[in-house]
């Protein structure tokens, strides 16, 4: 599969999807758009049991690429909500529904929809160089690409508030201290440990993980009452699972396990 302005790689269970226009600090265009979403649905499609989102470069998404034809501001007005709809929605669901954990390493900067494309993901390992930032505050727009019900939830309302209306850019280290994100490291070691959790997972029980996002993620909508249900019924169908009876196994037996993601 050829693509221009992303890399793919998948092996060994793990898929690698950097977003590669680096001169551009990869901003989306159109192009980008279409390619990261042929990315994702070949990796659905693939054998891969984790994603991992990165950027080429000195920085991880800056957003829009504002010169882009699609959405430039000179001439007669643009329909922003028809690139969201059409273009960023789409993206922000697939990441949140993908059946296996996605990993976001935030190798520089992550601006306006490049920030909240970042935090949309399951766990998000950033550089100590690595700033968010709500850019959209600048140029009269509101946050897109989720960031309105992500920041809320991740920082509180009070940060969240403050991130979106000053623009002001939020650190990796603060935003671990804030739980914003799962971990800030080195910056040299951002690679390594992104790997590693990825071959953890590659070597995982994948429906198991899977069901854990989706129920985690879905939990807000849901009563306590309603969600002891919803365990209730997931765990039903996982103990039925291969992954299931071979940890058990493993267990007994003082073996580490070797899971098959089924």
């Amino acid at each position: 599969m050829d693509f221009e302005t992303i890399q793919l790689e998948i092996a060994n269970g793990a898929a690698r999807l950097t977003l590669n226009r680096p001169d551009r600090l990869n901003s989306f265009t159109v192009q980008m758009h279409d390619e990261v979403s042929r990315g994702l649905e070949a990796v659905a499609k693939s054998d891969a049991r984790v994603l991992v989102l990165t950027g080429a470069g000195r920085g991880f998404c800056a957003g829009q690429d504002l010169s882009d034809r699609a959405v430039a501001p000179g001439g007669d007005g643009v329909d922003l909500g028809e690139s969201l709809e059409k273009r960023y929605n789409p993206l922000i669901r697939r990441l949140a529904t993908l059946e296996m954990p996605v990993i976001c390493a935030v190798n520089g900067v992550a601006a306006g929809a490049g920030a909240n494309i970042a935090l949309a993901c399951d766990i998000v390992i950033a550089a100590k160089s690595a700033k968010f930032i709500q850019s959209f505050a600048n140029i009269g727009l509101v946050p897109d690409s989720g960031g309105t019900w992500t920041l809320p939830r991740l920082a509180g309302q009070a940060r969240a508030m403050g991130l979106a209306l000053t623009g002001e850019p939020l650190t990796a280290e603060r935003a671990e201290a804030w739980g914003v994100i799962w971990k800030c490291v080195d910056d040299d070691k951002l690679r390594e440990e992104a790997d590693a959790l990825a071959a953890r997972f590659a070597s995982a029980p994948t429906k198991g993980l899977a069901t854990t996002k989706k129920l985690i993620r879905e939990s807000a909508t849901r009563t306590l009452s309603d969600q002891l249900d919803v365990e209730r019924d997931a765990q039903g169908a996982l103990g039925r699972t291969s992954d299931y009876k071979e940890g058990v196994a493993a267990f007994m037996e003082k073996r580490q396990p070797k899971f098959s993601g089924s």
